[in-house]
C-alpha cells in the first residue's frame, strides 16, 4: 500500500466513523479497502469489552474465504471457569501483562505454534499474523471497554511486507477509534433502556431531555409487588435478600416486556409498567396476556426454588387504565424519566388491596369496561372499596378463579 491508498483507506475511516457505521460494516469495510489498495488481507478479528449486564464483550470477524460464520459473537464474563482459563492463555493475555502493544508471528515460517489458533491458521494455508492493543486512556475507559484488540493474518507467501505493516500501524488507530464511537453508541442505548425502559431510553436518546418536557397519554397501568415481603425479608438470610428480587423481578419484568409493556420502575420490591397502544383494548389485553405469563413463571420460579430449598413467595397485580403524564420530572441535574398522575397512585392503592381481598390481581373498573372480549367475561366483581388516598371508592374486579 502506497501513501496514496493509506490516505484514501484513512479518509474513508473518517466518513465511516462520521456517519455512525457499526462494527461489523467498519471491519467489513476496512478489510475490503485495504484488499483494494494492495494489502492481501485474509482473516482479521476485533474485540472489545462493553458494558452490558450480560455481556462482557463482543468479538467481530472478517474472513475472505467464502466460510460461513457470525460477524459478531458476544461474550460473557471471563474472571472465572475455564473462560478465564482461556483468555489468561491467549496471545492478548500475554501481550497485556508484558505492556506490549503490538505482536507479529510468522505463522508459516514456525513450526511449533504455543497458540492453537495459530496451528489451525497454519493449517489453512496462512503465512503472517499481527495482533495490536489499541488502549483508551484512564479517563476515557467505560466499564471494562479500556483497549481494542485485534489481529490481522494474510496468506501471502511474502507475508505483510514492511509496507503492509506500516500501513496497518498507520490506520489501526483511526479504525480503533471509530470501533470506540459505535461501542459507546451501543453502550449508551444499552444503558438508558436497562435503566430507563425500553420506549423512555428512545426517546431520550432522541433528544428528549430537559426537564418539564412531558406529554399526556393514555396507558393501562400495571404494579405488581412480592406478598409478604416484608415478613419474608425479616425471615430470610441475609444473602437471600437481593437473588429473591432478582428472581421475581425477572419474572415480572420478562412478562411485561414479552406483551408489549415498558417497565417505568423499580420501587423496592413493586414493579410500575404501563401498556400504550392507540386502542385501548388492545393494552387491555396485552396487560391480561402479561399477567397469565406471569402466573406461568411465578409457578415454574417457585418449584425451582423449593427444589433448591430457597424461599418462596407470590406476586399481587394491579391493574388500571387512565391518563398520565409521561416525561422528563426532577431538576436540571437529576431527572427521572417517568409516570406520575392520579391514576399512577390509584393503581398502587388497588394492588395493596389484594391482600385485603385474599386476590392475586385486582383491576380497576375502567379497566374491566375497557377490556374486550371474551377477556371481559373472564372478570368478576369483588366488591367496592375505599382506597386510600382515593377520593372516590371504585367496584374491582379480579380474573374468575374458575378461569385460572
Amino acid at each position: 500500500m502506497t501513501q496514496p491508498h493509506v490516505e484514501r483507506v484513512a479518509a474513508w475511516i473518517a466518513r465511516q466513523g462520521l456517519a455512525g457505521a457499526s462494527e461489523t460494516t467498519l471491519l467489513d469495510g476496512f478489510c475490503a479497502e485495504c484488499a483494494a489498495a494492495g494489502l492481501p488481507l485474509s482473516r482479521a478479528m476485533l474485540i472489545i469489552d462493553t458494558l452490558h449486564p450480560i455481556y462482557e464483550g463482543r468479538v467481530f470477524r472478517w474472513r475472505n474465504d467464502g466460510v460461513a460464520e457470525e460477524p459478531m459473537v458476544e461474550y460473557g464474563r471471563t474472571d472465572t471457569g475455564q473462560a478465564a482459563a482461556d483468555w489468561q492463555s491467549s496471545i492478548f493475555y500475554r501481550m497485556l501483562s508484558a505492556g506490549e502493544e503490538e505482536c507479529r508471528l510468522r505463522i508459516a515460517a514456525e513450526d511449533a505454534h504455543p497458540w492453537k489458533h495459530l496451528a489451525e491458521l497454519k493449517t489453512a494455508g496462512h503465512t503472517d499474523y499481527i495482533a495490536f492493543v489499541h488502549r483508551f486512556s484512564g479517563e476515557s475507559a467505560i466499564g471494562e471497554m479500556d483497549c481494542l484488540y485485534s489481529y490481522w493474518v494474510t496468506r501471502d507467501p511474502e507475508g505483510f511486507g514492511e509496507e503492509g505493516l506500516a500501513a496497518l500501524r498507520a490506520l489501526l488507530p483511526a479504525l480503533a477509534l471509530a470501533v470506540k464511537c459505535a461501542s459507546l453508541a451501543r453502550i449508551a442505548a444499552t444503558l438508558v433502556e436497562v435503566y430507563l425502559g425500553r420506549d423512555a431510553g428512545r426517546l431520550v436518546l432522541s433528544g428528549r431531555i430537559a426537564r418539564g418536557v412531558t406529554e399526556t397519554i393514555q396507558a393501562v397501568l400495571w404494579f405488581s409487588d412480592l406478598h409478604n415481603f416484608t415478613t419474608l425479608a425479616d425471615a430470610a438470610e441475609p444473602g437471600e435478600i437481593i437473588p429473591l428480587l432478582n428472581d421475581y423481578a425477572d419474572a415480572a419484568i420478562s412478562a411485561v416486556h414479552a406483551a408489549g409493556g415498558d417497565v417505568m420502575k423499580l420501587i423496592g420490591d413493586g414493579v410500575l409498567a404501563i401498556f400504550k397502544a392507540e386502542d385501548p383494548a388492545e393494552a387491555c389485553r396485552c396487560a391480561l396476556s402479561a399477567e397469565a405469563d406471569l402466573r406461568f413463571r411465578v409457578a415454574a420460579l417457585n418449584a425451582r426454588r423449593v427444589a433448591e430449598g430457597l424461599p418462596v413467595t407470590t406476586v399481587t397485580l394491579g391493574l388500571h387504565i387512565g391518563p398520565v403524564s409521561y416525561g422528563n420530572i426532577g431538576s436540571d441535574d437529576r431527572l427521572d424519566f417517568t409516570v406520575v398522575g392520579p391514576a399512577v397512585n390509584e393503581v398502587s392503592r388497588i394492588s395493596s388491596m389484594c391482600r385485603s381481598v385474599d386476590r392475586g390481581i385486582l383491576v380497576s373498573s375502567d379497566f374491566q369496561a375497557a377490556t374486550p372480549a371474551p377477556e371481559r367475561n373472564d372478570l368478576v366483581s369483588v366488591g367496592r372499596y375505599a382506597l386510600r388516598g382515593v377520593g372516590r371508592a371504585q367496584e374491582l374486579f379480579t380474573i374468575d378463579p374458575e378461569r385460572l
